[in-house]
């Protein structure tokens, strides 16, 4: 036997010891097999919370504004009708690569290790397909780079979210979950926010965007401790028909808490995308204030939310670690949220509108920051973790697809009325299935 085929299979026998103590001592790295030094965690914490920051700003500077201008430039097509189309495109797109590229960097063996390269990739793509949406006014070319520049968010997001399986401690997941968390929430409005001053130049704002978003994957692979080589695992051989055979999800027979974890995230991201993207129509059309009155709420409602999602980011995380417990943030955080839909339905004001903001941002910071950490502990392969949170993450997708499908169809059929109970109904039934699993405590 050769020094090289022996250093190898030694190799492959501590990554297997390192994975082993790993499930026995929650202290312990998966990759290394030794407890985290606090410049690596800080490192770890930093690099999330920049990812967050850097993508969604880049992504929010364009869906939240310069991308609802750019459709009345085009020609042909109305602007609420090109919304329609690209929405459902890139939905499609989104749920179609955070499932492949989840699996492929579980397969790859580069000697740069197995998410590495994806980020890098990803953040290429997504940042100059983001640039190259703003470019075209032809509808079927926009459609196109902004489904790629969602191919390339989530060829950076599914192997990113699979370093909290892979490297970190299940013991501070918590943590370093809500940093990713706080660092999405930061970006959302810092978009908006940049997005506003290019209103009149779109071009560059644009260009600003895509920058923002490539930065988001290359500073995140530079901060993190450098990924070890992978190039020493078994390389899979298979054909074409292995390759497709292995995005099949997990058994459910062998994996109840897993889609227990899937029905719980779909059901939460259905009642939140109920309210958050019909909130502007609430406060004018049920409670009635005119635009200029709604403008006044909706900047108010924003800073609540902004400042109660930041706290509840910070503070879940560590709590979660500290207490050793998953499921109570979680459930906690459903119940909130649910309070704070009932607000603005029984108080039918401008302060129903702040305390929902207060309320229920709190419980969707403290849900978001505790929930992936959740995800991860709910894997039932470390070997696939990629591939399972590209499963689990398409709860996310496709509850932002069916949340306002649905609250629009109960809206014109009932009235607001009833679309508040239903999305407070559906938080619960999320917070039961949560409560469910047996496996996290």
């Amino acid at each position: 036997m050769s020094e090289a085929i022996a250093s190898r299979e030694e190799r492959l026998a501590a990554y297997n010891a390192n994975i082993a103590a790993a499930e026995k001592n929650p202290m312990l790295s998966p990759e290394t097999g030794r407890p985290l030094s606090k410049a690596n965690a800080v490192r770890f914490g930093a690099g999330f919370l920049a990812f967050g920051v850097l993508w969604m700003s880049g992504l929010g500077i364009v869906s939240a504004v310069l991308l609802p201008m750019h459709y009345k430039s085009i020609d042909g097509i109305s602007a609420d009708a090109l919304v329609g189309i690209v929405n459902a495109f890139t939905a499609v797109a989104s749920l179609v690569a955070n499932l492949m590229f989840g699996n492929f960097s579980d397969r790859s063996r580069s000697r740069f290790g197995r998410r590495t390269p994806w980020i890098i990739f990803g953040a290429v793509l997504g940042g100059v397909t983001l640039f190259l949406t703003g470019t075209t006014h032809n509808a079927v070319l926009l459609t196109f780079f902004y489904c790629a520049c969602m191919f390339g968010l989530n060829c950076m997001i599914a192997p990113v979210v699979a370093i909290l399986s892979d490297r970190v401690p299940s013991k501070i997941r918590g943590t370093m979950s809500a940093f990713y968390g706080a660092g999405s929430t930061i970006g959302s409005p810092i978009g908006t926010m940049l997005g506003a001053l290019f209103i009149k130049n779109l071009t560059p704002g644009f260009a600003v965007a895509g920058v923002l978003m490539l930065l988001g994957g290359v500073v995140a692979v530079i901060i993190i401790p450098k990924e070890q080589p992978a190039d020493f695992l078994p390389k899979d051989e298979g054909s074409l028909k292995d390759v497709l055979v292995s995005f099949r999800p997990p058994k459910f027979d062998t994996a109840h808490d897993f889609y227990k974890a899937f029905v719980g995230r779909f059901c939460m991201l259905i009642s939140y995308q109920m309210i958050s993207v019909y909130q502007l129509y609430i406060i004018q059309n049920y409670i009635g204030q005119s635009v200029d009155e709604s403008a006044v709420t909706v900047s108010v409602v924003s800073m609540i939310t902004m400042v109660m999602t930041l706290v509840g980011s910070f503070i879940s995380g560590p709590v979660s670690d500290l207490i050793g417990r998953r499921k109570v943030p979680v459930v906690v955080a459903s119940v909130l949220f649910a309070i704070g839909i009932a607000m603005p339905w029984l108080i039918p004001s401008s302060l129903g509108m702040y305390l929902f903001a207060g309320i229920a941002g709190l419980g969707y910071a403290v849900y978001s920051a505790v929930d992936q950490a959740l995800l991860v502990d709910v894997l039932p392969s470390k070997e696939e973790a990629g591939k399972d949170l590209g499963i689990l993450n398409m709860a996310t997708t496709l509850g932002q697809m069916c949340g306002p499908i649905i609250m629009s169809s109960i809206v014109v059929a009932l009235g607001y009325s009833f679309a508040f109970p239903v999305a407070i109904a559906l938080a619960i039934v999320g917070c039961f299935f949560i409560m469910a699993i047996k496996k996290v405590k």
